[in-house]
C-alpha cells in the first residue's frame, strides 16, 4: 500500500510526519519558483515587481480576479479583468457605476449573479473601508469572517484574496486544490463526500512561512500539471509522494458522482423588426435567471408544436404583440451547467400591438448597431453576429 494513502478514519498528522510535510512543501516551493505562474497580473506589484514576504499587494484587483475565476479558467479571465480594471480601476468607481455599466463588462463570462454580487459586495467595502482608504491595503479586511459576510465570497475565495494580498496562511480549497489532494491521498470519496476530509489536509499542508506563495503554487500546479485528464506526472514535484501516481490511474480521481442526463430543450427566438428597422428586445427582471440581462424574445417549445408556433406564441405571451414569421435565421446549440438548449432563431415582422413587458422588466426598440450597448447573455452572441450578417447583404440590395 502507498504510504501517502488516508482512508476515511485515518488524519494526515497521525501518517505523515513533519519532516515528510515539511519536505513536501520546500519541494513544491522549489518547483514553483522555476514553473510558476508569475506573470498573473494581480499577483504583482504595481510596477510589475514579484513581491517580497508579507509584502500588501492591492486588494481590489485581487478580488476581482478571484471572483471572476470562479468555475472559470483563467485563459478566459484574463481579457475581461484587463478590460474591468480599465473601466473600473479602483473601489470606488465601481461602487459608483451603474448595473447596467457593470453587466455590460461582465457580458460574455456567464454565471452573471457574479457581476451583481460582486457590485454589490463593491458597495458594501466601501462603506467599511472609505472612500479615501481604497487604494491603502491596511484598510481593506483580512478576516475570512468578514470577506465571507459579503454576496458572492465563499470560503476559498476569501482564502485566497487574502493570502495573495497579504501573504497569510489562509488554506483553501478550489478545483485544481481538491483535485491534487484527491490525487496525493488516493481519496475513494466523491468530493461532495469528503469535502471536510480535504479542508483538513489543505490546512495541515500549508506552508506557514510562505502562504502566498505555497497556495499559488499548488493552483499552478493544478492548472499546469496536475491536469483533469492526462496529468503530466514525469514533472510533477510531489509525484514521489502520490497515491494515485503509486496506483499507476492518476485520472480516476478525483472520484466522480454519476452524471445526471441534463434536458435537452428547443428555444424559438424572433428577432422582430418593425417599419423603422429597429428591433425588439426585453430586459429580465432582477430576480431571475440572468436577471436585468437583455435578450430577444421567445421561449421553450411545447410537444407537439412547431417552432415557428412556439415563437408567435411565446412573444404573444412575454410582450402582447403579434408578429409574422418570415425567415429563420440561425440555428445552433448551447450547453449551461443544468440544461442543454437548440436555438432555432427567426427574422420576424410586427404585426400589430405595443410591447408591453408582461414577464419581464422593461421592453425597448433599438437600432440593430446599438445592440452592443446592452447586455445580452452569452449564446444571443451568436443570434447578434448572424444578425449582422444577414444586415450587410440586406443594405446593398
Amino acid at each position: 500500500m502507498c504510504a501517502s494513502c488516508i482512508h476515511d478514519d485515518d488524519s494526515i498528522k497521525d501518517l505523515w510526519s513533519i519532516d515528510k510535510i515539511e519536505d513536501m512543501q520546500a519541494v513544491l516551493l522549489n518547483w514553483f519558483a522555476l514553473h510558476g505562474r508569475h506573470w498573473i497580473p494581480w499577483k504583482l506589484k504595481p510596477n510589475g515587481a514579484l513581491p517580497e514576504k508579507l509584502e500588501k499587494l492591492p486588494v481590489y484587483p485581487i478580488w476581482i480576479a478571484e471572483v471572476m475565476l470562479q468555475q472559470t479558467q483563467l485563459k478566459v479571465v484574463l481579457p475581461y479583468w484587463k478590460n474591468w480594471m480599465k473601466a473600473f480601476p479602483t473601489l470606488v468607481d465601481l461602487a459608483h457605476a451603474g448595473d447596467h455599466e457593470v453587466l455590460l463588462l461582465w457580458q460574455g463570462l456567464g454565471y452573471y449573479s457574479r457581476a451583481k454580487r460582486t457590485h454589490q459586495s463593491a458597495k458594501k467595502l466601501l462603506e467599511i473601508i472609505g472612500s479615501n482608504n481604497s487604494l491603502n491595503p491596511l484598510a481593506w479586511p483580512v478576516s475570512i469572517s468578514t470577506w465571507v459576510d459579503l454576496p458572492g465570497i465563499g470560503r476559498t475565495t476569501a482564502a485566497s484574496i487574502i493570502s495573495s494580498a497579504f501573504d497569510l496562511p489562509e488554506a483553501l480549497l478550489d478545483g485544481n486544490v481538491k483535485r491534487i489532494l484527491s490525487r496525493l491521498i488516493g481519496n475513494e470519496q466523491s468530493l461532495s463526500r469528503s469535502s471536510s476530509k480535504l479542508w483538513s489536509l489543505s490546512n495541515d499542508l500549508l506552508d506557514y512561512d510562505s502562504p502566498r506563495n505555497f497556495n499559488q503554487a499548488l493552483m499552478d500546479l493544478g492548472a499546469t500539471v496536475c491536469l483533469p485528464k492526462n496529468p503530466k506526472c514525469f514533472c510533477c514535484p510531489w509525484k514521489s509522494y502520490c497515491c494515485a501516481y503509486y496506483q499507476g490511474d492518476p485520472s480516476k480521481f478525483p472520484m466522480k458522482a454519476p452524471k445526471k442526463a441534463l434536458p435537452n430543450l428547443v428555444i424559438g427566438i424572433g428577432i422582430v423588426f418593425n417599419d423603422f428597422g429597429e428591433i425588439l428586445i426585453d430586459q429580465r427582471k432582477p430576480d431571475q435567471t440572468m436577471g436585468s440581462m437583455w435578450e430577444f424574445p421567445g421561449g421553450k417549445q411545447e410537444k407537439g408544436e412547431l417552432i415557428e408556433d412556439t415563437v408567435i406564441r411565446e412573444i404573444h405571451e412575454e410582450l402582447g404583440v403579434h408578429i409574422k414569421v418570415l425567415q429563420n435565421l440561425i440555428e445552433f446549440d448551447h450547453c449551461y451547467s443544468h440544461k442543454k438548449l437548440h436555438f432555432v432563431v427567426y427574422i420576424c415582422k410586427l404585426s400589430s400591438g405595443i410591447p408591453k413587458p408582461l414577464s419581464s422588466l422593461q421592453t425597448k426598440w433599438v437600432k440593430p448597431d446599438d445592440l452592443i450597448n446592452y447586455p445580452f447573455p452569452a449564446a444571443n452572441k451568436y443570434m447578434i453576429k448572424a444578425l449582422q450578417d444577414y444586415i450587410v447583404p440586406s443594405k446593398e440590395k
